[in-house]
């Protein structure tokens, strides 16, 4: 349970330990719900120091840390074919890959070797669920 993005970052940070270069981790949840708090949080603890806006207009994003992260948010894909069209699939061997909006590319859910699901409460606490599918 999340009260704080503080305390998201606590939760991100113990999943980010886990990760190594290759894996693949789905973010989902509603609109507002803390994808992309979770995601920077990942990021950070994997000691990327810039920035890391949501890449929703830009889809993809990647960064330096002590491993490649791409910030992969989906949102904006209109189904499977138009993910496939951005091939991904080197750049994704090479890196944490972070990916928000998994269900617009339902092939790319059975790679991953986690999800995250989280859920927006009526108090604006979040429940955080991570699943290894490892």
């Amino acid at each position: 349970m999340s009260t704080t993005p503080a305390d998201t970052e606590v939760i991100a940070a113990g999943l980010a330990r886990r990760l190594t270069v290759g894996a693949i981790v789905c973010l989902t949840g509603p609109l507002g719900a803390g994808k992309s708090v979770f995601a920077r949080a990942v990021g950070r603890a994997l000691g990327v120091e810039e920035p890391m806006p949501s890449p929703t207009f830009t889809i993809v994003a990647s960064y330096d840390g002590s491993v490649p992260v791409l910030h992969i948010d989906l949102y904006r894909v209109s189904g499977p074919q138009e993910f496939e069209d951005l091939d991904l699939d080197h750049d994704m061997t090479a890196a944490v890959s972070l990916v928000e909006w998994p269900e617009r590319a339902p092939a790319l859910l059975p790679h991953a070797d986690y999800v995250v699901q989280i859920a927006l409460l009526p108090d604006q606490r979040r429940a955080i669920r991570i699943d290894p599918r490892v």
